[in-house]
């Protein structure tokens, strides 16, 4: 069975998410779609406005076939961790293809791009390391160093989802068989857009609405079953998780936050002064954020305070992956049974005791999610993959 992947999130799912899972098919010529989608926590470091499993189920029903969940360890990470996470499992799925959204306005080749950088990854670390001070942003210097050594286009790191794309297209090229890879316009709205037009709208609009209370608003950008799970569905922000955040910042020594994943440069004095003054979520971030230390960098440092991620974790994840089935359709289930004595990873379809350790870091992140609402049920034990027919 031909096989296209995408890598989401769908915080929450939209129309242009349904038209991206549509034009995979149409594209590539895939009999499956398969997703891997991030799980409760995202790669900008925030909770999921809705859990993983009522995600999974609305995407299930508007064009997916089969909904993998990429693990914490790689959906909570900036674009090339993100996207080595996503690139393994799909190929470990022995997927053909991959399409993803773009919205760089310049035609690009990212096989091409993504073949240049394996075979120059030691000159373009040179060259990286040679700028690495100069105070300019990582996306500034990217761009720097790719416009003294890829002559063949012009390239813009400062735009996210195209960002992801040449992540994608590196991390596709190491491996011996790369998926074919499609490339496909963003339609109307950009990634941090907040205007709502006809038919489709970004992510962050959604969520501006949803956490306004005007709902109303963006009733024709959204499917009709994701309309009504917004409509009576617990959903949450950083600001549910807030008070957690603080205690955990307060109660700890700064040696027990020195510990915690991708905490340097003393950046631990800073939130922790930031949350002594701090009434809210808004209020810290707006505190702790400094040129130095994006908006994003810093969600993405909360969310591992808030889980107690240790470097040691998120390294066994990525030495001892695995394939976790949130859902598929026939048509999906089909596709994993024609795939299962082939897998080159383990597959997970129930969390019992025999994986409980190899996914403690999702169980955890999962429990501490639970902790948003009293609404939110069970996240990881006792969960069978959802069937949609």
């Amino acid at each position: 069975m031909k096989s296209c992947g995408i890598i989401v999130e769908y915080n929450p799912f939209h129309n242009g998410h349904q038209y991206h899972a549509k034009m995979a098919r149409e594209l590539s010529e895939a009999q499956v779609v398969i997703a891997v989608m991030s799980g409760n926590f995202l790669q900008r470091g925030e909770p999921a406005i809705i859990d993983k499993w009522t995600r999974a189920k609305e995407a299930l029903s508007h064009g997916v076939d089969l909904v993998i969940e990429l693990p914490f360890a790689y959906a909570v990470q900036s674009a090339d961790y993100f996207a080595a996470g996503g690139i393994k499992l799909l190929q470990a799925l022995q997927c053909d293809a991959l399409c993803f959204g773009t919205d760089n306005q310049v035609e690009m080749n990212y096989e091409q791009f993504g073949s240049f950088v394996n075979e120059h990854q030691t000159e373009i670390n040179h060259a990286y390391q040679e700028i690495k001070n100069n105070g300019m942003s990582y996306p500034q210097q990217m761009t720097e160093v790719f416009r003294k050594l890829y002559p063949n286009g012009t390239l813009d790191f400062s735009s996210p989802n195209h960002i992801l794309g040449l992540s994608y297209a590196k991390e596709n090229a190491t491996y011996e068989k790369p998926m074919l890879l499609y490339p496909l316009k963003r339609e109307q709205a950009g990634y941090h857009d907040t205007k709502i037009y006809q038919q489709f709208a970004s992510a962050t609009a959604i969520r501006k609405a949803v956490f306004s209370g005007e709902l109303s608003q963006i009733k024709q950008v959204l499917p009709m079953r994701v309309m009504k799970d917004l409509e009576e569905s617990p959903t949450v922000s950083w600001e549910a998780y807030w008070p957690l955040l603080k205690y955990k910042l307060l109660s700890s020594s700064l040696p027990e936050l020195r510990e915690i994943y991708q905490m340097k440069e003393g950046i631990e004095y800073r939130l922790q002064e930031a949350a002594k003054v701090s009434d809210s979520f808004q209020q810290f971030m707006e505190k702790a954020k400094t040129k130095r230390y994006t908006w994003t960098r810093l969600q993405r440092l909360a969310t591992y305070i808030l889980v107690n991620v240790k470097q040691y974790e998120i390294e066994n994840v990525r030495q001892n992956s695995y394939i976790q089935v949130l859902g598929f359709t026939e048509q999906g289930q089909r596709f994993l049974k024609e795939k299962k004595k082939n897998l080159k990873l383990p597959l997970i379809t129930k969390i019992s005791k025999n994986v409980s350790t190899q996914l403690a870091l999702d169980i955890r992140s999962n429990q501490l999610y639970q902790l948003g609402s009293d609404r939110i049920l069970e996240q990881s034990f006792g969960r069978f993959p959802i069937r949609v027919s």
